[in-house]
């Protein structure tokens, strides 16, 4: 199955890393969430990708060109100009980087991209948010209710404290609460190419007219996860997300 991810957003919300850098290419532990979200996905037997690129999509370009040539060790020949890679273990995708427009929304994207798909079930998601969704148990749900598209809800993380009240007093003081503030569209979407037709041009967006339009027609499904979810909108994002992948048990991490 082919799995389209979104990767050609500004990022103006997270301008401190993306002035230099598309957002999919931020870095944790070392590793683009790009490279993140595709392992998950590959854990899975998905291992054919297509990023939809925009906004500084070479440097994308440009990390999947040299991944298999730096990606182990090596013996350069200087004289000869030639280089032998040693003990290279990468993944075995296939990355399909595909321009699809500086200022193309996020339908437009999917758009641009249905001559590239074969005619079946594919997936899409958004550069940013990484989940220990179980792909599997999702594919299942969106077939069992035969609709042209499926979404994942998830329940964001509490950014303040809470506050339990007992009557006038405070009861209890919760300083991060974990507890959901409403199901909102967490990426993670299955999708028949049917829903083609629910998008226009550069200007459609995939959630303000593709996925109204499917769930004004009954058409569209919604997966509840009540796992982990987190997207990287801020620098704080960043920052949680790097100290869970410090703490050695990132709750993402579904693959070895």
């Amino acid at each position: 199955m082919q799995v389209i991810i979104l990767a050609g957003g500004l990022g103006t919300r997270l301008a401190e890393q993306t002035e230099v850098k598309p957002k999919p290419m931020v870095e944790i532990g070392e590793r683009p969430i790009l490279w993140h979200i595709m392992k998950s996905y590959a854990h899975y037997g998905l291992k054919e990708f297509f990023i939809a690129l925009g906004y500084k999509g070479e440097v994308i370009k440009r990390y999947f060109l040299d991944y298999y040539a730096l990606n182990g060790s090596m013996t350069v020949n200087l004289a000869k100009g030639k280089v032998k890679v040693h003990q290279n273990q990468c993944e075995d995708w296939t990355v399909h980087l595909i321009e699809s427009g500086l200022n193309t929304l996020t339908g437009g994207r999917v758009k641009r991209l249905q001559p590239w798909l074969k005619k079946e079930t594919f997936m899409v998601t958004y550069g940013d948010g990484v989940s220990d969704i179980n792909l599997n148990e999702l594919l299942e749900f969106h077939r069992s209710r035969g609709r042209l598209a499926t979404l994942t809800a998830v329940r964001p993380p509490a950014r303040f404290g809470g506050i339990i009240f007992d009557g006038d007093l405070v009861g209890k003081f919760t300083e991060k609460p974990q507890i959901g503030e409403g199901w909102i569209n967490g990426g993670f979407l299955v999708l028949e190419p049917g829903i083609f037709e629910y998008l226009e041009g550069d200007n459609s967006s995939l959630e303000a007219q593709g996925l109204e339009r499917l769930a004004q027609a009954g058409q569209l499904a919604a997966y509840r996860h009540e796992g982990f979810w987190q997207c990287m909108d801020t620098l704080r994002d960043v920052r949680l997300l790097e100290s869970l992948w410090q703490s050695g048990n990132p709750p993402w991490k579904v693959w070895e």
